[in-house]
């Protein structure tokens, strides 16, 4: 007689891994879930701009190296804020994952991996220069809701099934259940979070209300020869939403006018404060400026140009009347972002304004509103402080901007650098005749001349736009007449106001600003 046929039926430890840690993982980003949605909830409620994953990274772009920085900028341009608050998400859900595995295997372990990450959240809330103490209730929230979720979802993770069992039994509906209800007390939270952050923004209907004042100085009118009619150039003035934006303020700061105030305070004779009702009462001048940042590589578009609307810095300073051996001005943003800025550069007679307006609208949010700094001839992140409400007059020697002791240099002149726009990098072109365009840069020196290179043949003189001032980009055209075919290597220097002829050596942007012709590759079709 054959001996009978024994089924083994794959016990726990057999299953695949799979089936062994879905669950305990799925209870772990339910939880975190529910617990960053409550904080954001709280944070929305109590401490806006106190969100833990906003706080966190805040901290991150603190201590990250400028190395880090510069790269991160240079793969992903003004998105990188975005990409930042996604890899943040993407690595709390992960965490969070990995917390509901331990604490389904190992309890307590899960609930202390969560303590600790909200322990990360609540210093880098509590480390922020405008810190309160109701900053610190969001990530607790976050901290307490997620360690007693994620306990009550891993004490009821249903059993292996027995071995006659062809469905799921009851538990593991119930145990779905709880998790569903759990991830969906969060996502609700967060929804109410965001509806709430945007009932109670009142910077955003203050300036759906505002009116710019005219100005009482306006600037002289743009020469019409300023703008090159060449299809692809930068345009002469950069649109609002083109314009770049650099800063380190992963929520934009939400400022009621009728609460701002600007002090003036450090070494002076006299500590000025002024509102806004007050800045706009003032005389206002128009001027265009174009501002560049220091992380802009060779070629790069983290440029813009645009008519401003403010008031002279250098009028408040003479109010204060700084006293000898004062060489800095510290401004601070209502985020707690800092600048050095030469006070020679605020009172030598430029365009350095308190600037209220941007391209004959108020100020977007993201770029000051109310109020922001505007300085022709300095990198922004020495001079171009956004949502400005203090002036520090102080000394080199004494303190630093945020970026200094993060290995910037002190002071940011703007380099002299030229761009080529059209064509464009790799593209195609017919032979015969073909128009090469762009513009040069030299604030508050000016732009004398341009010329352009085709392969390693001689420098050719180009066409320049007329100038809007010094302290403004210059658009220049050079028609390439005997573009043959084939593929050819096309560069562009800029010569200054003063004979300073663009240099070739190349320069990384850290520590004062990038150097180096821009070059592009075309292809001429037969």
């Amino acid at each position: 007689m054959a001996s009978p046929i024994t089924v083994s039926t794959p016990t726990r430890r057999h299953a695949p891994v799979v089936r062994r840690f879905w669950r305990p993982a799925a209870a772990g980003l339910a939880a975190a879930i529910a617990g960053l949605g409550l904080a954001e909830l709280t944070a929305a409620w109590l401490a806006p701009g106190a969100s833990p994953v906003l706080t966190v990274g805040a901290l991150i772009i603190d201590i990250v190296p400028p190395a880090v920085k510069e790269l991160v900028i240079g793969l992903f341009g003004t998105a990188d804020k975005i990409v930042l608050i996604v890899t943040i998400v993407l690595v709390l859900l992960l965490v969070a994952a990995l917390a509901g595995i331990l604490e389904s295997r190992r309890p307590p372990f899960g609930r202390l991996l969560v303590v600790l990450i909200g322990g990360i959240a609540l210093f880098a809330a509590l480390s922020r220069s405008s810190a309160s103490t109701l900053d610190a209730v969001p990530a607790v929230v976050a901290m307490g809701a997620a360690a007693i979720a994620l306990t009550f979802l891993c004490t009821r993770l249903p059993s292996p099934p027995a071995p006659a069992e062809a469905a799921p039994g009851p538990d593991r509906r119930r145990f779905l259940v709880y998790t569903g209800i759990t991830a969906g007390i969060g996502v609700l939270a967060l929804a109410g979070g965001q509806l709430s952050a945007a009932a109670t923004r009142a910077a955003d209907a203050a300036r759906a209300l505002f009116t710019l004042p005219a100005a009482s100085v306006r600037q002289a009118a743009i020469p019409a020869g300023a703008s090159l009619d060449v299809p692809g150039i930068t345009p002469l003035i950069t649109p609002n939403a083109d314009f770049y934006r650099i800063d380190t303020a992963l929520s934009v700061p939400r400022i009621d006018p009728r609460e701002w105030r600007l002090r003036i305070t450090g070494m002076v004779e006299n500590e000025v404060e002024i509102d806004f009702a007050e800045l706009l009462a003032l005389p206002l001048e128009e001027s265009t400026t174009t501002l560049a940042c220091v992380s802009n590589y060779v070629g790069g578009d983290l440029i813009g140009n645009a008519t401003w609307l403010g008031y002279p810095i250098r009028e408040l300073l003479a109010r204060a009347k700084p006293t000898s051996g004062a060489d800095m001005v510290l401004s601070t943003s209502q985020d707690g972002f800092t600048a050095g800025t030469p006070i020679e550069a605020l009172t030598d007679g430029r365009n350095a304004i308190l600037a209220v307006g941007m391209n004959g609208e108020p100020l977007p949010l993201e770029h000051g509103y109310p109020v922001r700094m505007v300085v022709p001839g300095l990198y922004g992140y020495v001079s171009a402080t956004k949502w400005v409400v203090e002036l520090k007059l102080t000394r080199f020697d004494q303190e630093q901007g945020y970026w200094t002791p993060r290995g910037w240099s002190e002071l940011g002149p703007v380099k002299l650098s030229s761009r080529i726009d059209v064509p464009r990098e790799g593209t195609t072109v017919p032979a015969g005749s073909v128009v090469i365009a762009g513009v040069a840069w030299s604030q508050h020196v000016g732009i004398s001349a341009v010329a352009v290179q085709i392969d390693d043949g001689p420098w050719r003189d180009a066409t320049l736009a007329d100038a809007i001032s010094v302290d403004t980009w210059r658009q220049w055209a050079y028609t390439w007449d005997d573009a043959s075919a084939g593929d050819h290597t096309v560069r562009v220097r800029a010569t200054d106001a003063v004979g300073l002829v663009q240099t070739s050596a190349t320069a990384d942007v850290a520590p004062d600003g990038a150097t180096g012709l821009h070059e592009i590759s075309v292809s001429v079709s037969g």
